[in-house]
């Protein structure tokens, strides 16, 4: 059985929250989070970009560094890489030579390992084996019982908060960023650019940590140019070019920064400033000009607000292909992503999480008056060519499913 036929078999989709089976495996594989420095993310909008922000800095100043995100758009592999480079199948199999036999074990022993707990150790253990330095680090959901949550970063981050995942993470933002806190560490650094009660939740945890707060004041983040997508920024004395497109990726690169300044390994102002130019992060306002085609992984009320904005600001109107899962808040979605449509169709993911399409369309005919649906992504896409601008957005599902039709690599 390969790699990846085994771990489809734990079930992508099956949750567990708790730190019992991945203490427990990653004990039982010699603890390779134990050997490299880490970096680690948590939030609700921009923690993936963020962590490609980190990851692109540190290569630029050449340190040997890992990347695990998640999920994937297209392929597992996308999940784990270092040095720039995505880890191959070769390596999985390798891999799972040690991972699968363990994790065997331990379900003979009444440990059920998810697939998240399975692949957060196969990139710890890959991580080790590459001598890598440091890792950047992305939480799966939440953060204190995340199981990346193993980890004793240099720093840690958490961007933008809002409320997502309601029914595991809590129906506020205030419970939901206790969660998301829960990655600080005892006397280590924690960056934010979150305000109001989010911000007192962050810091009443970290005092409790004796975890120092580094908050970033908006009035320091400027946008001072905003072209094909991409912003310009100035934070604090400097001046930086972000490779994501987006106006919010600004707040993600402050973040960025401030997690790298607060570094044992010092890293110059002018490798800071080429990872932020180099930084390269898949399905976020990503432009397709051969299809004409913009492909976003926008999945949050927040990030519909923002993406709404800068597609307006540098497509205008646009034709929208959108679908989403069953536990978002569709309706506040589809009021934000509404405003950027001339034309809707609503479909849906190949998931089972994902709201009906029929349904869906039910909530956008609220907001606008030529919404209509197809039973695909496939079909979406087909129904829209030669047809001006597409928008294809909803959730990192839809992107990943969209690319790999689009056959996008």
């Amino acid at each position: 059985m390969g790699f990846m036929e085994w771990m489809d078999g734990l079930g992508m989709n099956r949750m567990r929250f708790g730190l019992d089976n991945i203490t427990e495996l990653l004990e039982r594989l010699g603890n390779p989070q134990n050997n490299f420095r880490s970096v680690h993310i948590a939030g609700s909008d921009g923690k993936g970009s963020t962590c490609a922000m980190i990851y692109s800095v540190l290569l630029s100043a050449g340190i040997r560094a890992g990347l695990y995100t998640s999920p994937h758009l297209i392929k597992f592999n996308e999940r784990i890489s270092v040095n720039g480079n995505e880890i191959s199948d070769g390596e999985l199999e390798d891999l799972a030579a040690t991972v699968i036999p363990v994790v065997n074990e331990m379900l003979s022993e009444g440990f059920d390992c998810t697939f998240f707990e399975a692949a957060t150790a196969t990139a710890f253990l890959h991580f080790s084996r590459k001598g890598v330095e440091y890792a950047v680090l992305e939480t799966g959901m939440g953060g204190r019982l995340d199981a990346t949550n193993t980890v004793i970063p240099e720093v840690t981050a958490i961007t933008n908060i809002c409320v997502e995942h309601a029914d595991i993470l809590g129906d506020t933002e205030e419970k939901i960023a206790f969660e998301k806190a829960g990655i600080i560490k005892k006397n280590v650094p924690v960056i934010t650019a979150n305000t109001g009660n989010v911000l007192g939740v962050i810091k009443s945890v970290a005092k409790d940590m004796s975890a120092p707060v580094i908050a970033i004041d908006e009035d320091d983040v400027k946008i001072i140019s905003f072209d094909k997508g991409r912003a310009t920024m100035r934070y604090l004395d400097n001046v930086y070019e972000i490779g994501i497109p987006g106006k919010c990726q600004a707040e993600n690169a402050a973040i960025a920064i401030e997690c790298v300044k607060n570094l044992r390994k010092k890293i110059s102002d002018e490798n800071i400033a080429k990872g932020l130019k180099d930084v390269v992060w898949k399905g976020r306002m990503e432009y397709l000009s051969d299809k004409n085609i913009i492909i976003d992984v926008t999945h949050t009320v927040a990030g519909a607000g923002r993406l709404a904005d800068d597609v307006l600001d540098t497509y205008g109107k646009v034709t929208l292909i959108i679908g989403m899962f069953g536990d978002k808040d569709a309706d506040s979605i589809c009021r934000s992503l509404s405003r950027v449509a001339s034309r809707i169709i609503v479909t849906a993911p190949n998931s089972e999480r994902a709201m009906p399409p029929d349904e869906l369309a039910e909530i956008m005919k609220k907001y606008s008056d030529s919404v209509s649906s197809k039973g695909s992504i496939k079909d979406a896409i087909d129904s829209v060519k030669g047809n001006g601008t597409v928008l294809i957005t909803g959730s990192l599902h839809m992107a990943g499913e969209a690319m790999a039709y689009l056959k996008i690599k």
